[in-house]
């Protein structure tokens, strides 16, 4: 999908009398869940703006999202009434929860809806039609309203029905939150310069659509995690005693580049899990029995300098394994100089969950400009890719 320079979101908040509606609101409350209990309820929290909004309008709100993958089948612990209960008490307000989408429970449930009601609905993926995109169930959840709101950009890139096919039959409309990141994303992909972006994680394939897409308009890439080492078999270095599979190779090699930037050394273990001999190795010279798990303090000094000139940010992905207590330092120092740097010298974007994980732990995710709930969505957008949730609603 090409991106214009000029774009319009169609949004909930241009239709002007929502009272008395029936407004399906697409959320993404895949969050995780342990105990039957909500331990991170971030991607919540940030669909609420669009929930006030339509209670204060008197609308009738049915809440439509996904919980993990249980692959089309009713598995019991992927059920919402977790979610449900995190949900009224962030509310202070009843939620009431129907274990169907589609069928008599859901559409007795919608029929006799109150303003400023809310109807939970089922795990959409309980559902095989919803990952196939059927017409046909999309109608039938269509049947339940009058409007529908796409707010779950995190899922937007996929062509599923609740996302997609449904645009066919409601009048399609942006949450308050997906609106929000189109607006924010648009600040990348129209950056003011230096423009870096850091790139960091483990699947290179994830990766490459968004460095191919910018790295002609970024001043640098800065590359991290195991990304590093597809980069280094690309430069035929030593990957120590992790092989590199000849398609990540290519990949790698094919986004090699002046302004491509590779970490200068990195902390390594003799051991596989990270235990043994821990120590800084150059990044030229693995050792071939050595594993590494951080970017090293030269690579960390190196990255500082195009992070604090840079007047615009991209980061997605965790330098290595910051989970373990000696390997989080370079991923905690790249949290900190993103933070520091964005909201006023430059604008900060982040994505991907371990990314905003490592901004919680270091207390400063309130400091960037955007952290964008869509890992793989961000990705696929930046990258120009197709975003079937978008399709009758950015214009």
């Amino acid at each position: 999908m090409l991106i214009s320079k000029k774009f319009i979101v169609k949004s909930i908040t241009n239709v002007k009398d929502l009272a008395g509606k029936r407004v399906l609101v697409r959320c993404d409350f895949s969050v995780p869940v342990a105990k039957g209990k909500v331990i991170d309820d971030y991607k919540i929290v940030q669909t609420l703006p669009t929930i006030q909004y339509l209670l204060q309008r008197e609308a009738k709100i049915i809440l439509i999202t996904h919980l993990e993958r249980p692959g089309g089948k009713r598995v019991k612990r992927y059920e919402l009434g977790p979610i449900r209960a995190r949900l009224s008490r962030l509310l202070g307000k009843k939620v009431a929860y129907v274990h169907d989408c589609v069928g008599p429970k859901a559409q007795a449930a919608a029929a006799k809806m109150k303003d400023e009601q809310i109807v939970l609905l089922e795990n959409v993926r309980f559902y095989p039609q919803e990952e196939r995109n059927d017409a046909a169930f999309a109608k039938k959840l269509a049947g339940l309203a009058d409007l529908y709101v796409n707010d779950a950009f995190a899922s937007s890139h996929r062509a599923h029905a609740s996302v997609s096919a449904i645009q066919k039959f409601l009048p399609a409309y942006a949450g308050l939150l997906l609106e929000q990141e189109l607006t924010h994303l648009q600040k990348v992909l129209r950056p003011a310069h230096p423009f870096v972006v850091i790139a960091g994680g483990k699947k290179i394939e994830t990766k490459v659509p968004l460095i191919k897409a910018l790295r002609k308009k970024a001043d640098a890439v800065l590359i991290g995690g195991m990304l590093a080492y597809d980069f280094l078999a690309a430069k035929r270095l030593s990957t120590g005693s992790y092989g590199v599979a000849p398609a990540q190779k290519k990949l790698a090699k094919k986004m090699l580049g002046k302004n491509v930037m590779l970490p200068f050394d990195f902390v390594t273990a003799s051991k596989k899990d990270g235990s043994g001999i821990l120590r800084v190795s150059a990044a030229d010279a693995l050792p071939k029995n050595s594993y590494q798990f951080d970017i090293g303090p030269q690579t960390i000094r190196a990255y500082a300098r195009y992070v604090k000139e840079a007047k615009t940010i991209l980061w997605n992905g965790p330098m290595g394994m910051f989970e373990a207590e000696h390997f989080q330092h370079g991923t905690r120092a790249v949290a900190r100089l993103v933070a520091c740097r964005s909201s006023g010298k430059a604008f900060g974007l982040v994505g991907g969950g371990e990314t905003i994980e490592v901004l919680r732990q270091v207390k400063m995710l309130e400091f960037v400009d955007w952290a964008s709930t869509g890992g793989g969505a961000m990705l696929a957008y930046l990258a120009g890719e197709k975003m079937p949730g978008l399709k009758e609603i950015l214009k």
